[in-house]
């Protein structure tokens, strides 16, 4: 969404026009979940996805449509027509798409409001309307933003964020999902996950690579130059070079803060164990076998850190996939972190499970 947006921002702010079609409502499987935004170009070209195939082609043939004229469009597709058999969109879903066409300085200071908070990271809900009759005839696809706190930032047409049920908002830190209600479809972006990578080794640079393009924030923490700068951690967020025991209990940790420790040495272990089991981290993995984790847990409970504390770690880190290799093991890890971030404290399906030992000492 982020690429999309700065789009339409860059567009809009040369007076041009911008036409959005964006997913607000699906039903079973379907190639893209709601939420997903397109931008078309009066020019015809386009940025972002709904999902290939036919329905994003009959999409940007109906969106081209609209170019100079007000007002929204409602499109619905049922993905299991005959004709969408050879795009591979034999889903058995549903996908509702409104589109419309934007121009002018109320639509920029819109998506600038949108813009503004992607980047402060901490969430918020894009409301959509989808059903004027429900939704006390707001015209479709009237939106607004709420903020992580649920108070309207900015709405289009200006005046929609008041008229708009606040009850259809949910708060943010229950993770809510996209949902339909009063004819308003609410769209979450969930608050960013910053990735704390203790460890700039083999396995944090795969790991860091991963997860920015699963849409983590990546931090990294070194003591070694050569290991953590730019050139290994180009997507990284802020790298830290310093000693562990200087660096971690001067970082600010937060419920929105997941950590990984795969250093390059047992000491270094165990003191990045000891300083980040204990704070309010809801994901702390730590890298290594069922014998070295042992030895790290014994060694921190002599420090001081309860077993409490230990019991939330995930240790041996990774889910079970057989890794071997470096990239397997990134995987087992960013699935693991994905499925904390986006299940939460709900068990993993079935047959998933953690993995009872990591491969034979991985430098990190």
């Amino acid at each position: 969404m982020r690429e999309v947006i700065k789009a339409v921002i860059e567009t809009l702010r040369l007076g041009g026009e911008v036409i959005a079609c964006q997913v607000v409502d699906t039903r079973g499987s379907t190639p893209q979940k709601a939420g997903a935004l397109m931008l078309v170009r009066d020019d015809g070209s386009q940025v972002g996805t709904l999902g290939g195939g036919c329905v994003e082609h009959e999409v940007k043939l109906k969106a081209l449509r609209l170019r100079g004229t007000p007002g929204a469009a409602r499109f619905e597709f049922l993905l299991d027509h005959d004709e969408a058999w050879a795009d591979g969109l034999i889903c058995g879903g549903k996908m509702v798409i409104v589109a419309e066409a934007f121009q002018g300085p109320q639509a920029l200071a819109y998506y600038q409001s949108q813009n503004a908070l992607i980047e402060a990271g901490r969430g918020f809900t894009e409301a959509v309307v989808v059903d004027p009759a429900r939704a006390g005839d707001l015209p479709l696809g009237s939106r607004a933003l709420f903020d992580h706190d649920g108070r309207p930032v900015a709405s289009l047409p200006v005046e929609t964020a008041e008229a708009i049920d606040r009850g259809v908002v949910e708060p943010l830190e229950g993770r809510p999902r996209p949902s339909v209600r009063e004819g308003v479809a609410t769209l979450p972006v969930l608050p960013t996950i910053r990735l704390v990578i203790v460890g700039a080794g083999h396995v944090g640079q795969a790991v860091a690579e991963l997860a920015e393009r699963a849409d983590f924030e990546v931090w990294v923490i070194d003591d070694r130059d050569e290991y953590a700068n730019a050139d290994r951690f180009p997507k990284a967020a802020r790298i830290i070079v310093g000693p562990i025991d200087e660096v971690l209990p001067a970082l600010e940790v937060t419920t929105s803060t997941y950590a990984l420790i795969v250093t390059r040495g047992h000491g270094h272990d165990q003191e990045a164990l000891y300083y980040l089991a204990p704070t309010a981290a809801p994901y702390v993995g730590l890298l290594g076998s069922k014998r070295k984790v042992r030895l790290l847990f014994d060694g921190a409970r002599q420090a001081g850190v309860s077993a409490e504390r230990l019991a939330r770690v995930s240790a041996p880190v990774g889910l079970e996939i057989g890794s071997q290799t470096v990239p397997e093991i990134a995987v087992s890890i960013v699935g693991e972190m994905i499925a904390k971030r986006n299940l939460g404290g709900r068990p993993l399906k079935q047959g998933v499970r953690h993995r009872p030992a990591a491969p034979a000492e991985v430098d990190g």
